[in-house]
Protein backbone atom coordinates (compact mmCIF):
# COMPACT_ATOMS: atom_id res chain seq x y z
CA UNK A 1 0.00 0.00 0.00
CA UNK A 2 1.70 3.30 -1.27
CA UNK A 3 -1.45 5.52 -0.46
CA UNK A 4 -2.24 7.10 2.90
CA UNK A 5 -5.55 8.28 4.24
CA UNK A 6 -9.16 8.31 3.42
CA UNK A 7 -10.42 11.40 1.92
CA UNK A 8 -7.23 13.37 2.44
CA UNK A 9 -5.04 11.05 -0.03
CA UNK A 10 -1.40 11.07 -0.29
CA UNK A 11 0.39 8.47 -2.58
CA UNK A 12 3.80 8.56 -2.98
CA UNK A 13 6.26 6.77 -5.14
CA UNK A 14 10.23 6.47 -5.64
CA UNK A 15 13.27 4.67 -4.48
CA UNK A 16 16.32 6.47 -2.69
CA UNK A 17 18.76 6.58 -5.61
CA UNK A 18 16.10 6.33 -8.54
CA UNK A 19 15.26 9.75 -10.87
CA UNK A 20 13.37 11.46 -8.24
CA UNK A 21 10.79 10.71 -5.58
CA UNK A 22 7.28 12.02 -5.59
CA UNK A 23 3.09 11.67 -4.96
CA UNK A 24 0.11 12.71 -5.54
CA UNK A 25 -2.36 14.43 -3.17
CA UNK A 26 -6.02 13.76 -3.30
CA UNK A 27 -9.00 15.27 -1.61
CA UNK A 28 -7.44 18.76 -1.03
CA UNK A 29 -10.50 21.01 -0.99
CA UNK A 30 -10.48 23.98 -3.06
CA UNK A 31 -9.52 27.75 -2.83
CA UNK A 32 -6.90 27.12 -0.11
CA UNK A 33 -4.54 29.52 0.12
CA UNK A 34 -0.75 27.57 -0.79
CA UNK A 35 2.20 28.55 1.78
CA UNK A 36 5.06 27.62 -0.18
CA UNK A 37 7.15 28.95 2.39
CA UNK A 38 6.08 26.94 5.22
CA UNK A 39 6.19 23.67 2.66
CA UNK A 40 10.12 24.54 1.93
CA UNK A 41 10.50 25.58 5.93
CA UNK A 42 9.34 22.11 6.52
CA UNK A 43 11.65 20.13 3.90
CA UNK A 44 14.25 22.08 4.94
CA UNK A 45 13.86 20.68 8.46
CA UNK A 46 13.89 17.27 7.06
CA UNK A 47 16.79 17.57 4.85
CA UNK A 48 19.85 15.80 4.97
CA UNK A 49 23.40 17.29 4.75
CA UNK A 50 22.79 20.27 6.86
CA UNK A 51 24.29 18.75 10.23
CA UNK A 52 26.92 16.62 11.97
CA UNK A 53 24.35 13.96 13.19
CA UNK A 54 22.59 14.06 9.68
CA UNK A 55 23.32 12.17 6.24
CA UNK A 56 25.60 13.86 4.45
CA UNK A 57 24.09 13.08 1.56
CA UNK A 58 23.30 17.02 0.06
CA UNK A 59 19.78 17.31 -1.39
CA UNK A 60 18.38 20.60 -2.01
CA UNK A 61 14.87 18.72 -1.96
CA UNK A 62 13.12 21.34 -4.29
CA UNK A 63 9.78 20.40 -4.58
CA UNK A 64 7.99 21.00 -8.27
CA UNK A 65 4.53 21.12 -8.06
CA UNK A 66 3.09 19.67 -11.60
CA UNK A 67 -0.95 19.92 -11.18
CA UNK A 68 -3.82 21.18 -8.84
CA UNK A 69 -2.48 24.41 -7.70
CA UNK A 70 -3.34 27.96 -9.35
CA UNK A 71 -2.85 31.48 -8.72
CA UNK A 72 -1.56 30.04 -5.26
CA UNK A 73 -4.61 28.78 -4.39
CA UNK A 74 -5.40 25.16 -4.46
CA UNK A 75 -8.02 23.73 -7.84
CA UNK A 76 -9.56 21.05 -5.67
CA UNK A 77 -7.94 18.43 -8.12
CA UNK A 78 -5.06 16.21 -7.83
CA UNK A 79 -1.99 18.29 -6.65
CA UNK A 80 1.24 16.09 -8.34
CA UNK A 81 4.56 16.63 -7.19
CA UNK A 82 8.09 15.52 -7.25
CA UNK A 83 11.66 15.78 -5.83
CA UNK A 84 14.60 14.48 -8.34
CA UNK A 85 17.67 12.91 -6.59
CA UNK A 86 20.46 14.32 -7.31
CA UNK A 87 23.36 13.59 -4.83
CA UNK A 88 23.64 9.76 -5.10
CA UNK A 89 26.86 7.32 -4.59
CA UNK A 90 25.79 3.99 -5.89
CA UNK A 91 28.75 2.74 -5.54
CA UNK A 92 28.55 3.43 -1.41
CA UNK A 93 26.16 0.15 -1.36
CA UNK A 94 28.15 -2.31 -4.00
CA UNK A 95 29.23 -4.26 -0.36
CA UNK A 96 25.60 -5.06 0.55
CA UNK A 97 24.51 -6.11 -2.69
CA UNK A 98 24.71 -9.62 -1.85
CA UNK A 99 24.18 -9.34 1.94
CA UNK A 100 21.86 -8.37 4.74
CA UNK A 101 22.37 -5.19 7.04
CA UNK A 102 21.58 -6.24 10.83
CA UNK A 103 18.04 -4.46 11.69
CA UNK A 104 17.44 -3.68 8.22
CA UNK A 105 14.62 -3.85 6.11
CA UNK A 106 17.43 -5.80 3.73
CA UNK A 107 16.32 -9.16 3.82
CA UNK A 108 12.56 -8.95 4.32
CA UNK A 109 11.84 -6.75 1.20
CA UNK A 110 14.65 -9.69 -0.50
CA UNK A 111 12.26 -12.55 0.74
CA UNK A 112 8.78 -10.84 -0.02
CA UNK A 113 9.67 -9.71 -3.97
CA UNK A 114 12.22 -11.91 -4.68
CA UNK A 115 14.64 -8.92 -5.78
CA UNK A 116 15.62 -5.46 -4.27
CA UNK A 117 16.79 -2.05 -4.74
CA UNK A 118 19.98 -2.27 -2.71
CA UNK A 119 21.12 1.61 -3.53
CA UNK A 120 20.44 2.88 -0.13
CA UNK A 121 17.38 0.64 0.62
CA UNK A 122 15.71 1.90 -2.32
CA UNK A 123 11.93 2.14 -1.51
CA UNK A 124 12.51 1.15 2.44
CA UNK A 125 14.61 3.97 2.61
CA UNK A 126 13.79 7.25 4.51
CA UNK A 127 14.69 9.08 1.68
CA UNK A 128 10.65 8.53 0.85
CA UNK A 129 9.59 10.49 3.55
CA UNK A 130 10.04 13.71 1.93
CA UNK A 131 6.93 13.12 0.29
CA UNK A 132 5.16 12.65 2.94
CA UNK A 133 6.53 15.65 4.23
CA UNK A 134 5.17 17.50 1.33
CA UNK A 135 1.70 16.18 2.10
CA UNK A 136 1.70 17.26 5.66
CA UNK A 137 2.45 21.26 4.91
CA UNK A 138 -0.63 20.68 2.47
CA UNK A 139 -2.36 19.38 5.49
CA UNK A 140 -1.16 21.99 7.79
CA UNK A 141 -2.54 24.43 4.81
CA UNK A 142 -6.09 22.79 5.30
CA UNK A 143 -5.70 23.16 9.39
CA UNK A 144 -4.34 26.57 9.57
CA UNK A 145 -7.70 27.75 8.78
CA UNK A 146 -8.94 26.05 11.28
CA UNK A 147 -6.61 27.77 14.02
CA UNK A 148 -5.32 23.99 14.40
CA UNK A 149 -1.50 23.55 15.54
CA UNK A 150 0.87 20.99 15.28
CA UNK A 151 3.53 20.94 17.08
CA UNK A 152 6.60 18.12 17.40
CA UNK A 153 9.65 18.38 19.10
CA UNK A 154 12.91 15.92 20.40
CA UNK A 155 12.47 14.90 23.92
CA UNK A 156 15.09 16.06 26.30
CA UNK A 157 17.35 17.60 23.82
CA UNK A 158 20.42 18.39 25.65
CA UNK A 159 20.79 14.89 26.49
CA UNK A 160 19.78 13.44 23.65
CA UNK A 161 22.16 15.14 21.79
CA UNK A 162 24.92 14.02 23.81
CA UNK A 163 24.12 10.49 23.95
CA UNK A 164 24.24 10.72 20.19
CA UNK A 165 27.82 12.64 19.99
CA UNK A 166 29.30 10.01 22.48
CA UNK A 167 27.91 7.16 19.61
CA UNK A 168 29.32 8.68 17.27
CA UNK A 169 32.42 8.67 18.59
CA UNK A 170 32.15 4.78 19.03
CA UNK A 171 31.48 4.37 15.41
CA UNK A 172 28.01 3.10 16.55
CA UNK A 173 24.07 4.93 16.20
CA UNK A 174 21.39 6.29 19.06
CA UNK A 175 17.74 6.75 18.82
CA UNK A 176 15.53 8.73 20.99
CA UNK A 177 11.87 10.04 21.22
CA UNK A 178 10.17 12.36 19.63
CA UNK A 179 7.14 14.05 21.39
CA UNK A 180 4.08 15.92 19.42
CA UNK A 181 0.96 17.84 20.98
CA UNK A 182 -2.03 19.07 18.90
CA UNK A 183 -3.74 21.91 19.86
CA UNK A 184 -6.86 23.78 19.02
CA UNK A 185 -8.46 19.86 17.43
CA UNK A 186 -12.44 20.22 17.47
CA UNK A 187 -14.31 18.06 19.30
CA UNK A 188 -15.55 15.30 17.42
CA UNK A 189 -12.77 14.20 15.10
CA UNK A 190 -12.66 10.02 14.77
CA UNK A 191 -14.77 6.90 14.78
CA UNK A 192 -15.74 4.77 17.85
CA UNK A 193 -14.95 1.45 16.72
CA UNK A 194 -12.44 0.68 13.76
CA UNK A 195 -11.12 4.00 12.82
CA UNK A 196 -10.90 5.83 16.50
CA UNK A 197 -8.73 8.75 16.23
CA UNK A 198 -5.94 7.60 18.56
CA UNK A 199 -5.51 4.52 16.52
CA UNK A 200 -5.36 6.62 13.11
CA UNK A 201 -2.32 8.78 14.83
CA UNK A 202 -0.78 5.09 16.06
CA UNK A 203 -1.21 3.89 12.44
CA UNK A 204 1.09 6.82 11.16
CA UNK A 205 3.05 7.15 13.94
CA UNK A 206 4.55 3.32 13.42
CA UNK A 207 3.96 3.72 9.30
CA UNK A 208 7.52 5.67 9.56
CA UNK A 209 10.61 4.30 9.17
CA UNK A 210 12.59 3.19 12.75
CA UNK A 211 9.54 4.02 14.95
CA UNK A 212 9.13 1.23 17.76
CA UNK A 213 6.23 2.56 20.00
CA UNK A 214 3.88 5.35 19.75
CA UNK A 215 1.94 6.30 23.42
CA UNK A 216 -0.89 9.13 23.80
CA UNK A 217 -2.15 10.96 26.98
CA UNK A 218 -0.67 9.15 29.82
CA UNK A 219 0.83 5.77 27.73
CA UNK A 220 1.79 2.93 29.57
CA UNK A 221 1.71 5.02 33.20
CA UNK A 222 -1.89 4.58 32.72
CA UNK A 223 -1.02 0.61 33.77
CA UNK A 224 -0.03 1.54 37.35
CA UNK A 225 -2.42 4.07 38.05
CA UNK A 226 -5.17 4.03 39.67
CA UNK A 227 -8.88 5.00 37.97
CA UNK A 228 -9.34 8.13 40.61
CA UNK A 229 -5.95 9.23 39.22
CA UNK A 230 -6.73 8.18 35.72
CA UNK A 231 -9.90 9.92 35.19
CA UNK A 232 -10.74 13.33 33.73
CA UNK A 233 -13.49 14.84 35.33
CA UNK A 234 -16.22 17.06 34.10
CA UNK A 235 -16.15 20.55 35.62
CA UNK A 236 -18.84 23.54 34.89
CA UNK A 237 -17.54 26.71 33.06
CA UNK A 238 -19.61 29.25 31.38
CA UNK A 239 -22.80 26.99 31.64
CA UNK A 240 -20.60 24.37 29.58
CA UNK A 241 -19.15 21.09 30.60
CA UNK A 242 -15.22 20.90 30.20
CA UNK A 243 -12.55 18.66 31.47
CA UNK A 244 -10.58 19.56 34.69
CA UNK A 245 -7.25 17.57 33.54
CA UNK A 246 -6.02 16.39 30.45
CA UNK A 247 -4.54 12.03 31.03
CA UNK A 248 -6.53 10.89 28.34
CA UNK A 249 -4.76 12.89 26.01
CA UNK A 250 -7.56 14.64 24.09
CA UNK A 251 -9.49 10.98 23.20
CA UNK A 252 -11.91 9.89 24.51
CA UNK A 253 -13.61 6.30 22.91
CA UNK A 254 -11.59 7.33 19.71
CA UNK A 255 -13.03 10.74 19.27
CA UNK A 256 -11.25 14.15 20.10
CA UNK A 257 -12.87 15.58 23.36
CA UNK A 258 -11.43 19.25 22.26
CA UNK A 259 -8.40 19.21 24.71
CA UNK A 260 -4.61 19.42 23.18
CA UNK A 261 -4.29 15.87 22.18
CA UNK A 262 -0.60 14.85 22.94
CA UNK A 263 1.60 11.62 22.31
CA UNK A 264 5.57 10.58 21.74
CA UNK A 265 7.18 8.30 19.42
CA UNK A 266 9.81 6.35 20.12
CA UNK A 267 12.74 5.63 17.74
CA UNK A 268 15.45 2.60 17.20
CA UNK A 269 19.17 3.56 16.43
CA UNK A 270 19.67 3.57 12.79
CA UNK A 271 20.38 -0.16 11.03
CA UNK A 272 23.40 1.12 9.59
CA UNK A 273 26.73 1.06 11.93
CA UNK A 274 29.70 4.11 10.84
CA UNK A 275 32.37 1.21 12.11
CA UNK A 276 30.47 -1.49 9.59
CA UNK A 277 29.36 0.71 6.90
CA UNK A 278 31.38 3.26 5.30
CA UNK A 279 27.86 4.53 2.99
CA UNK A 280 26.58 8.06 4.49
CA UNK A 281 23.75 8.17 7.10
CA UNK A 282 22.55 9.46 9.93
CA UNK A 283 23.56 8.99 13.23
CA UNK A 284 19.97 9.08 14.83
CA UNK A 285 16.74 9.03 12.87
CA UNK A 286 15.22 11.62 15.47
CA UNK A 287 17.31 14.52 13.85
CA UNK A 288 15.18 14.45 10.95
CA UNK A 289 12.39 13.01 12.55
CA UNK A 290 10.62 16.14 14.08
CA UNK A 291 8.39 17.37 10.67
CA UNK A 292 8.31 13.90 9.54
CA UNK A 293 5.58 13.19 13.02
CA UNK A 294 4.16 16.50 12.33
CA UNK A 295 3.43 15.61 8.91
CA UNK A 296 1.81 12.47 9.45
CA UNK A 297 -0.26 14.46 12.21
CA UNK A 298 -1.41 16.80 10.20
CA UNK A 299 -2.57 14.49 7.48
CA UNK A 300 -4.72 12.41 10.12
CA UNK A 301 -6.23 15.56 11.56
CA UNK A 302 -6.81 16.88 8.27
CA UNK A 303 -8.40 13.76 6.74
CA UNK A 304 -10.55 13.19 10.02
CA UNK A 305 -11.71 16.65 10.11
CA UNK A 306 -13.16 16.16 6.41
CA UNK A 307 -14.19 12.88 7.28
CA UNK A 308 -16.36 14.56 10.23
CA UNK A 309 -18.30 17.28 7.95
CA UNK A 310 -20.05 13.99 7.04
CA UNK A 311 -21.35 12.86 10.46
CA UNK A 312 -24.13 14.61 11.23
CA UNK A 313 -26.62 16.90 8.85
Amino acid sequence: MNTFGNIFRLTTFGESHGPAIGGIIDGMPAGVDIDFDLLHADLEKRRPGKDTICSARNEADNVEILSGVFENKSLGTPIGFIIRNNDMRHQDYDAIKNAYRPSHADFTYQEKYGIRDYRGGGRASARETACRVVGGAFAKMILKSLNIVIKAEIENYDEWRKSVSEAQQDGDTFGGIVKCNISGCPIGLGEPVFNKLHAALGAAMLSINAVKAFEYGEGFRAASMRGSEHNDYFIEENEKLKLATNHSGGILGGISNGKDIYFRVAFKPIATLPKEFSGRHDSSPVARAVPIVEAMASMVIADYYLLNRNSKI
